[in-house]
């Protein structure tokens, strides 16, 4: 309970203020959502999609490496999935590029985990498109695909 506590009211704080084109107000609101890129990590190891659901927008997509394309709604179901287990998801070498209210993250992710009681690990890129509006960053499209090895 503390651990959902404390990541709402970080969220909280990563979602306040708007954008705004002066530099020192990109570099807060980029760290905002560097924080919010590093919540949405922890809330699908915790298969939260409470936390999820209040970064997603009503319009998010989502596409998979394997090209699997799904709407918020399949998204948090798969989340919720008791069959999916993640027990890693890491990003590094992450990117903010600001264009006034929107934001585009990239990146690279490890995950590693089970999944119908088969194991998985994936190094892939990622994208994820976030809007400013309705008075907080909502990621609107997320994109991943598998680094060749």
């Amino acid at each position: 309970m503390l651990r959902a506590t404390c990541c709402c009211l970080l969220l909280a704080i990563a979602a306040a203020g708007p954008a705004s084109a002066q530099k020192s107000k990109d570099d807060s609101q980029e760290t905002k959502l560097l924080i919010m890129e590093h919540l949405w990590n922890e809330a699908q190891v915790n298969r939260d999609a409470r936390v999820l659901d209040a970064m997603l927008g009503n319009e998010f997509v989502n596409t998979e490496y394997d090209s699997e394309v799904s709407d918020k709604a399949k998204f948090l179901a798969d989340i919720k999935d008791p069959q999916f287990k993640p027990s890693i998801l890491t990003i590094q070498d992450v990117k903010v590029s600001m264009y006034a209210d929107t934001a585009v993250v990239v990146g690279i992710y490890h995950t590693k985990g089970t999944y119908q009681a088969k194991p998985y690990e994936h190094w892939g890129r990622f994208t994820d498109t976030w809007i400013y509006a309705q008075g907080r960053w909502q990621c609107v499209a997320s994109h991943t695909s598998l680094l060749k090895k």
